[in-house]
């Protein structure tokens, strides 16, 4: 009887609050996922962070796939100085704030423990300029844990049941349990990579601005090693498209078509082939949403290679695409896109800036007019 008011207990209380670590710049994206997918309710979001709760805490919220991690919250605040006494703050916050107990709970019942002892690890992230160091900050949580780990636990480098993380990002900081593994942001279908691939996180994000819907057919005229493809198929799956969604892909690269035929052949059926972005065989107005990730940058030698590549690449990306369909894009630089858009009269729906490989990078979305005549400018 004890044990079954326990079970009641637990499937009354209230879920935690959880926190998601994102790619600079999704964090609207990551929201509008937790909020439409999940039924999730958002408390807070900051650069590279968002803070929610959702109905029923269960494995279904490491399903999330526009998110790098997702965590127990344990502590949180935006007030740090910069200076060393934020690190008295930090043990403070660690050894006081939080119910433990209850976190760790929550842990194990979406984490069970294998056999063996149990193990942890600490991390410490930090960015910018502080008046500490990163491992002085990491041993400021330590210590703020050192009552908190029960006995017999002990600490490894890597592969531990429980991690607690301790993530410095300017002015924020925040630390939690993690929930979630690697493979939330590495994927396990992506066995096989490209130089300046895209990271998955990313292509998620792009693929739920392109707004699929069932049945449309959805093109990546330069598909890399396939992350834009393969993420496309796993939200249709989850959104259980009837039809299903129809996807083709190709790319000049034949190692990059091999690359992306490995990594999609464990998903599902997708229409591969070799070709020239700047002369695609496919028919006028054949497919309804575009979405690519164009060489720029350090990937072609020189500025006038990128506007040469994007004014040829956009006559074909305007001929297949439907009147009416959405194009989304990931470029370094913003300008030759928009100039090689131009002449097409798209409109710029919606542009958000993040950091790729380290750079500065937009990520746009494009409608297509539904009307041939129909003009508008994209500065």
């Amino acid at each position: 009887m004890g044990q079954a008011r326990k079970r009641m207990s637990d499937a009354t209380e209230e879920p935690p609050v959880l926190y998601a670590l994102t790619h600079d710049g999704l964090e609207s994206v990551a929201a509008d996922e937790i909020e439409q997918d999940f039924g999730g309710e958002i408390l807070k979001t900051a650069r590279g962070l968002v803070v929610f709760r959702v109905p029923q805490l269960d494995e279904t919220v490491l399903a999330l796939r526009t998110t790098e991690d997702v965590f127990l919250l344990a502590w949180g605040s935006d007030t740090l100085t910069y200076r060393s006494s934020d690190l008295d703050l930090f043990r403070q916050w660690t050894a006081r704030k939080p119910d433990w107990p209850t976190l760790f709970r929550w842990h194990h019942q979406l984490r069970p423990r294998k056999r063996g002892k149990p193990t942890f690890h600490l991390v410490c992230q930090m960015q910018g300029e502080h008046g500490y160091r990163r491992m002085d900050a990491a041993e400021a949580m330590r210590v703020g844990l050192q009552h908190v780990l029960p006995t017999g636990w002990y600490e490894v480098d890597e592969n531990a049941w429980l991690e607690i993380w301790l993530t410095i990002h300017g002015k924020m900081a925040v630390c939690g349990v993690r929930l979630s593994d690697r493979t939330m942001r590495h994927r396990t279908y992506k066995q096989e990579h490209i130089a300046a691939s895209l990271r998955p996180t990313v292509a998620a994000a792009m693929v739920r601005l392109a707004g699929l819907t069932p049945g449309c057919i959805a093109l990546d005229p330069m598909c890399g090693a396939g992350t834009l493809l393969a993420e496309t198929i796993c939200l249709a799956r989850q959104r259980r498209y009837d039809p299903p969604v129809q996807l083709l892909g190709g790319d000049i690269d034949p190692q990059a078509v091999f690359v992306a035929c490995q990594n999609l052949s464990r998903l599902g059926p997708v229409g591969l082939a070799r070709w020239d972005s700047r002369a695609l065989p496919l028919a006028d107005a054949s497919v309804d949403r575009l979405m690519c990730n164009p060489p720029f940058g350090k990937q072609l030698a020189s500025p006038q290679e990128v506007t040469a590549l994007y004014a040829a690449a956009a006559r074909e990306w305007d001929r297949v695409l439907k009147p009416g369909g959405r194009a989304v894009f990931v470029v370094m630089d913003q300008q030759p896109l928009v100039n090689a858009l131009r002449p097409f009269h798209w409109l710029l729906a919606r542009r958000l800036s993040v950091r790729l490989l380290g750079q500065p990078c937009t990520i746009s979305v494009w409608n297509k007019s539904p009307y041939p005549a129909f003009s508008t400018s994209t500065d």
